[in-house]
C-alpha cells in the first residue's frame, strides 16, 4: 500500500480523527492536525510525538468557513506540501423526534456538510492544478435514507456523499483520488450514552482507521466501514416509504 507523506487531517481531536492521526504517525506521514479544541489537539500531537511522528497543530472551528482556504494554505506550506486531506469532522444534532430546531440544524449542517466543502474544496483546487493526490470525505450510513431520529444530520451526510461523487468526477481526469467512507457505529465520543440497536457491531476508532486508510490506498470510491453495513444499506434503501417511515430509525 502507498505511504503519504504529509497530511491534512480536520477533525482530528477525537473519535475517527485522533485514530487516523496515530495511524498515520505509524507510517512515517507528517500531519497537519485540525480542530475547535485547542487542549485536545495538543493532546494528539504529544501522542503523535511519542510515536516518533510529527505533527502540527491548528485550532479551528469549522464553522468558520471563510478561514478554510487561507488555513490550507498555511498549513501545506508548514508541511512542505501536501498528498492526503482527510475531512472527519461532524456532529450530529440533539432533541426528540418532536423537536423542530432551526439553530441546532444550521449548526448540523455547517459542520458537517458545508465545513467539509470549504476544506475539500481547497485541496481540490490544489490536486486539480498540481495533479495526484488523495481526498477522504467520512460521510455515513446515516445518509442512505431520511431518518426520523435526527433530519439535519441524515441530510448533511447525503449531502456529504453527493459532494463527494461530484468532486471525483470532476477530479478523475487529473490522477486525484476521492473516496467517500459511510461508517456504521464507532466506539466514539459522538455515540457516546446513545441507546443504540444492539444487533448492530460497533467497531473501534483504531479499527476504523485502519480500513479508512486502506480504502484509501486500494483507491476505493466508496467504502462502507466496517463491510458490514453494506448490505445493510442495501437493504434500508430497498425498503419502501410507506414502511421505512413505520420504522424507528
Amino acid at each position: 500500500m502507498p505511504t503519504w507523506q504529509r497530511a491534512i487531517i480536520i477533525g482530528a481531536s477525537s473519535g475517527i480523527g485522533e485514530a487516523l492521526a496515530m495511524a498515520l504517525a505509524r507510517q512515517g506521514t507528517a500531519v497537519g492536525l485540525v480542530a475547535r479544541r485547542a487542549d485536545a489537539l495538543a493532546r494528539v500531537r504529544d501522542a503523535v510525538t511519542t510515536l516518533g511522528g510529527n505533527a502540527h497543530v491548528y485550532p479551528h472551528d469549522v464553522q468558520d468557513l471563510d478561514a478554510a482556504a487561507g488555513l490550507f494554505q498555511q498549513i501545506t506550506q508548514d508541511l512542505g506540501g501536501v498528498d492526503l486531506v482527510i475531512y472527519a469532522a461532524g456532529i450530529m444534532g440533539h432533541g426528540d423526534s418532536h423537536t423542530y430546531d432551526t439553530a441546532n440544524d444550521r449548526e448540523v449542517i455547517t459542520t458537517d456538510l458545508l465545513g467539509a466543502m470549504a476544506w475539500l474544496n481547497a485541496a481540490a483546487q490544489r490536486f486539480d492544478t498540481l495533479g495526484g493526490g488523495t481526498i477522504v470525505g467520512i460521510s455515513s450510513v446515516a445518509g442512505e435514507r431520511g431518518r426520523r431520529g435526527d433530519p439535519a444530520y441524515a441530510t448533511a451526510k447525503a449531502g456529504m456523499t453527493t459532494y463527494l461523487e461530484a468532486l471525483r468526477n470532476r477530479l478523475a481526469a487529473r490522477g486525484t483520488t476521492v473516496v467517500t467512507i459511510k461508517p456504521g457505529y464507532i466506539a466514539t465520543p459522538m455515540i457516546a450514552g446513545a441507546r443504540l440497536p444492539r444487533i448492530f457491531p460497533i467497531a473501534s476508532a483504531d479499527r476504523a482507521a485502519t480500513l479508512i486508510l486502506r480504502a484509501a490506498a486500494f483507491k476505493r470510491p466508496t467504502s462502507f466501514v466496517p463491510g458490514f453495513w453494506r448490505p445493510v444499506a442495501f437493504l434500508l434503501r430497498a425498503i419502501p416509504s410507506r414502511i421505512f417511515r413505520q420504522l424507528n430509525v
